[in-house]
């Protein structure tokens, strides 16, 4: 069921097969009055159109497109710019996004991401009432993802041109595409594939004749979807020629021309060329070169034959005068920043040979339209003439070549410690506005050519000139360091004259234990310490970093004979704050492994791998234990690294 709005389509016998990549291009815009009001996309909008989204599905064998108004959607309805986007090319085709003869917009309709969208957008107007001679020309170029899916669950394009006051569908301008296994005639390979193979069409016109339609409202219907498996896309780039009617570009000449070229639309696949009676063929192809030109009032005409399955056949009529004059428009005076290209001229038109002067810095001095970099400021010349050599006329336009010097110098260290009084202080030329950044965020008020960097991070300054040119200085990275705190190590034991390795913490680009007395590098993180008698020695440990920051660690060795191990025969863990806890009184160990203590039933109450622990308190699960006596056992390493154990028993007493 049908509401305002809301378009679905049914298809199961298409008209060709492809999935698709469109283009609709504008040739020259003469006589543009004649044609509905930004049916050419020409205000850069989609005022008059009616822009659509939804999605696709197979059901029963059919492929269906779901569609709702909507206003644009970004990245489903794009419009395209020549100043933004004229040097643009599509990914897998390789052509131009844009209009290569003259169009200044373009639409893209839906995107290259799947997931069984659907896209579309329908303009909608009435051919004046006295106009029985009426047609409009659109250009297109189509890329086909192949998936290899059933025809019904490909993705596709689908073109459609109907006569609302009949119901009728003219047949010869509409077209459905998905792929179908195999190239279309005239498509090839693009080079650049998606997962699927993808087929390129390169620029191919329809007409859309409407003689005879006098009065009667038609509407253009472009719609696309991805593939009902959400997985493969379809879009296409949209324009409409801006002339409506059967005369083409090309009729009107200079009255000093010593030749004439009439131009029809290209990508026909046969042009045949007539006398006003059709009784002698003048030539073929989209180009008729005359010279020298006929009498002004000439008629010619064109026989349009398109290639096969892309339209109706169509006659195309001139009427030549010698009425033309051109004017030359070099543009307005721009601003390169950074010798950054700027585009200058206008879009580029039939029939018109451009030439500017100096050639210097130009992307090509033979175009409507090149871009400049100059290094000096420049004025450029353009001189147009018409094909036939005639109706010259010139223009100039000023490039001013403007240059942000961008130098950043750092006075100090971009390396310190935070109290040893050095500074990292940033510079940059005076220009009109300097903003600094540290991080890629702004710093609030920091705006001046100086700047001293407190913090660490990566600070560059945005710099703009009165011109309004803008450029970043490199970046500088800025570390700041705060010293860390001093630690005292635990205390280390060592037998006479056996050698103990010792350990620094590493984080610094240097260190020197004090004094050097025992050790066998006092410079290395891990000196060995040896001494010869019993004695207990103070080492302080400067540890400096690459920033200069200082910290100063302790570390206290004690040398005895032997390694010892007492462990009390009885405790009394009454909570009088003497003999509360059993534990083992150890000297000399590097590593506890464990102590144990068992009841008298095997039952361990107690356990413990660390030097330091408080010892057992008597309980068991938090149960005072009565006076009995329980076995230990102990197990470690000593710092002569052999290993130690003993066994014993112990009396709780209560």
């Amino acid at each position: 069921m049908s509401r305002p709005g809301f378009f679905h389509t049914s298809l199961s016998q298409p008209l060709k097969t492809g999935v698709f990549f469109l283009l609709f291009l504008i040739v020259e815009k003469v006589k543009a009055q004649d044609c509905p009001r930004n049916i050419d996309f020409e205000q850069g909008n989609f005022n008059g159109w009616t822009c659509y989204v939804g999605s696709t599905a197979a059901i029963n064998g059919q492929n269906q497109i779901s569609l709702f108004s909507s206003g644009p959607i970004p990245n489903r309805h794009t419009m395209y710019s020549r100043p933004v986007d004229g040097g643009t090319v599509d990914q897998f085709g390789n052509f131009p996004v844009l209009c290569p003869n003259g169009s200044g917009h373009s639409v893209r309709l839906g995107n290259n991401l799947g997931g069984t969208e659907a896209e579309g957008i329908s303009y909608t107007f009435t051919i004046p009432s006295n106009r029985n001679t009426y047609s409009l020309i659109y250009h297109y170029a189509v890329v086909f993802q192949d998936p290899n899916h059933a025809p019904y669950q490909q993705p596709r394009l689908e073109l459609t041109v109907t006569n609302l006051d009949d119901d009728e569908v003219i047949n010869c301008s509409s077209f459905t595409f998905f792929p179908n296994g195999s190239p279309l005639p005239g498509f090839f390979l693009s080079g650049q594939t998606d997962s699927v193979d993808v087929w390129c069409k390169n620029w191919t016109p329809v007409t859309i004749n409407l003689n005879g339609l006098a009065g009667k409202t038609i509407r253009l219907f472009f719609k696309t979807a991805d593939c009902t498996f959400r997985r493969h896309f379809g879009y296409a780039y949209i324009d409409v020629n801006s002339e409506c009617s059967s005369e083409f570009v090309g009729a009107t000449y200079c009255p000093d021309d010593t030749a004439v070229s009439v131009n029809a639309p290209y990508g026909y696949a046969s042009y045949t060329w007539y006398d006003t009676n059709f009784s002698q063929i003048l030539g073929s192809g989209q180009v008729l070169n005359l010279s020298p030109p006929p009498p002004p009032g000439t008629t010619i005409a064109v026989k349009l034959i398109p290639y096969d399955g892309y339209g109706c056949p169509d006659t195309l009529y001139a009427d030549l005068r010698d009425t033309l004059t051109l004017t030359a428009h070099a543009g307005a005076d721009v601003v390169s920043c950074n010798q950054q290209p700027v585009t200058i001229g206008q879009n580029p038109k039939p029939g018109i040979v451009y030439s500017w002067s100096p050639a210097t810095a130009l992307s090509n001095p033979n175009i409507a339209n090149p871009r400049a970099s100059p290094a000096v400021t420049t004025p450029y010349y353009l001189t147009i003439r018409s094909t036939g050599g005639g109706c010259i006329n010139k223009d100039t336009v000023v490039v001013t070549a403007s240059v942000v010097d961008s130098s950043l110098q750092l006075t100090g260290k971009d390396l310190f410690c935070i109290n040893t009084g050095d500074s990292a202080v940033l510079q940059v030329n005076p220009i009109e506005s300097i903003q600094w950044y540290r991080n890629n965020a702004p710093v609030t008020g920091a705006t001046q050519t100086r700047y001293k960097a407190v913090q660490s991070g990566t600070y560059f300054a945005r710099l703009t000139n009165d011109l309004g040119c803008t450029s970043d200085t490199r970046d500088e990275v800025v570390t700041v360091e705060v010293p860390r705190p001093a630690m005292e190590y635990p205390v280390e034991f060592a037998l006479i004259n056996d050698p103990l390795p010792l350990k620094a913490r590493d984080f610094g680009s240097s260190v020197l234990w004090k004094p050097a007395s025992y050790l066998d590098e006092p410079t290395n993180l891990n000196p060995v310490f040896t001494a010869p008698t019993v004695l207990e020695q103070l080492y302080t440990i400067e540890i400096l970093t690459a920033a200069g920051c200082l910290t100063v660690d302790t570390q206290v060795v004690k040398t005895i004979k032997e390694i010892k191990i007492y462990v009390p025969g009885a405790f009394t863990p009454n909570n009088d704050g003497l003999n509360d806890y059993f534990k083992p009184i150890i000297e000399g160990f590097r590593e506890l492994s464990y102590f144990r203590v068992y009841n008298r039933w095997g039952q361990l109450v107690y356990q413990t791998n660390s030097l330091n622990a408080k010892g057992w308190d008597g309980k068991i699960g938090g149960m005072l234990q009565q006076s009995a006596v329980f076995v230990w056992t102990i197990h470690g390493i000593g710092v002569n690294r052999k290993i130690y154990t003993k066994n014993g028993s112990v009396a709780l007493i209560r």
